[in-house]
């Protein structure tokens, strides 16, 4: 094994020898490492701490007694090399000085474009940054699984996750931390905790925005609920616009303001792309597919196109007037792609207008009293047709900045159907709805757009000179 500085003549002149040998010799074996000139001093220090060998000076050279790997043996440097091969092998190099340096020359040109190219393969291979806020939630410790098995992403793409909350959950953070790197992820480049707000979103692919206000309005009135809401997203979003990647993709989750901390995050980081910005509401989808499946008798996957429209973790409308079932065991059979109407199915009226319809407000509450494995496989469903898309021609709840799709008011953040294809996503327009859904949609809407009012009040009075 030959080591030196790139552009080391002595190096040169053992190096040429070496493949000399190998070239003439059956059994004479080379493996050649250059070192930048830098870094030469400390990676010799430490080859000869670890070996515990004495050597000063470019090249150093050792035997290794069995394969790569095995214990070396060693030899010197380039005078105890010449003397070794002239021994052994009655040759020696005539190399003259010029020859020397021009070849030290030649090899320093070579180390520097072979670091170059290496440093581009890695940039190719780099993982995804997943950053998430309030990351001592439990939906954390149960999302950490989900993003880092390959199943979101896929089998090929690794990922480094960033944790980041108060000085207040440090000891929370670490511990997550440790129990993630001690499971040994095959994709999961690093974890990491951070506490510092200054550091956050750095490099960040993905944002997973997880922050909640208990809400109580018998101790707080809701405008001070919005104004906690907006004082958070008021430090995010510079920092998002500041440290992120230019396509960063922010999800808004968890059980209070979903849509208000999306919308607010688009207010106060005007650069941040809006169709890169939106409110996962699959927990309520999924929620109402295994209700509707309870009644039905019947596997809840099978219950597809359940659509949540308006504010995910305020007053909403699920709509069934497209929802359909799949493997449904009734009269009528036909193959497993076969649909059959879900409202056709279900003949109990009084159910569908009474208990089902009243269950929406404990829907919520079942919703948001989970402990977290509901809303992290929610927004790791999300991320999932983000990147891979939505099941073909399936319908998927998302709240998106409107631009009057479906009547609804532009500007606000807004529960309705899309499919995910290529990386992005787009709205189902083509869908019809009734007059009956249309006017729920405007009653909707009212609430989304108050608590937009009221929050941007609440940037006036801080800003007074500089909101519109």
């Amino acid at each position: 094994v030959f080591t030196g500085k790139a552009n080391c003549p002595y190096y040169a002149k053992v190096e040429l020898l070496a493949d000399y040998l190998q070239a003439n010799l059956p059994d004479f074996r080379v493996h050649k490492i250059t070192q930048h000139p830098d870094k030469w001093e400390q990676w010799l220090h430490d080859i000869c701490e670890t070996n515990g060998w004495e050597h000063r000076q470019s090249p150093i050279v050792w035997r290794e007694l069995l394969d790569r790997g095995g214990r070396g043996l060693l030899l010197g440097g380039v005078n105890d090399f010449l003397e070794y091969a002239q021994r052994y092998y009655g040759i020696t190099s005539k190399m003259l000085s010029e020859e020397m340096l021009d070849i030290a020359e030649e090899n320093l040109q070579a180390h520097i474009e072979n670091e170059k190219e290496e440093e581009e393969i890695k940039s190719l291979i780099k993982p995804l940054q997943i950053w998430m806020t309030s990351a001592s939630a439990p939906i954390c410790y149960q999302l950490i699984p989900l993003l880092a098995s390959g199943e979101v992403f896929g089998m090929t793409t690794e990922i480094s996750i960033h944790l980041l909350d108060t000085d207040q959950f440090k000891e929370v953070l670490c511990g997550i931390v440790m129990e993630a790197e001690d499971m040994a992820f095959p994709l999961l480049r690093s974890i990491s905790e951070h506490t510092a707000i200054d550091e956050a979103f750095i490099e960040a692919d993905i944002i997973i925005i997880l922050d909640d206000v208990l809400l109580n309005l018998e101790v707080q009135s809701l405008e001070n609920y919005i104004r906690e809401v907006s004082e958070i997203c008021q430090v995010y979003a510079p920092l998002i616009e500041k440290n992120a990647k230019s396509e960063v993709k922010v999800i808004s989750s968890g059980k209070t303001f979903v849509n208000l901390k999306a919308m607010m995050i688009m207010t106060y980081g005007p650069s941040i792309k809006p169709e890169n910005v939106i409110a996962v509401a699959t927990s309520w989808e999924h929620a109402a597919k295994a209700m509707l499946a309870r009644k039905l008798n019947m596997n809840a996957s099978g219950v597809k196109d359940v659509i949540v429209w308006g504010n995910i973790t305020g007053c909403n409308y699920i709509d069934l007037s497209h929802a359909k079932l799949y493997g449904y065991d009734c009269a009528i059979w036909g193959p497993a792609n076969f649909p059959h109407p879900l409202l056709n199915m279900i003949y109990d009226s009084e159910w569908m207008h009474s208990e089902f319809l009243s269950a929406q407000s404990s829907l919520s509450s079942r919703v948001c009293h989970c402990v977290g494995m509901l809303p992290a496989h929610a927004v790791a469903t999300a991320l999932k047709y983000w990147y891979h898309g939505s099941p073909p021609g399936e319908i998927v709840s998302v709240g998106i900045l409107t631009e009057g799709q479906f009547c609804v008011p532009k500007g606000i953040v807004f529960s309705m159907p899309v499919r995910f294809q290529n990386g992005n996503w787009e709205v189902m327009t083509e869908l019809e709805i009734n007059e009956t859904t249309q006017e729920v949609l405007g009653r909707l809407a009212h609430e989304l757009i108050q608590e937009k009012l009221i929050a941007l009040k609440e940037i006036k009075e801080m800003h007074p000179y500089g909101a519109d």
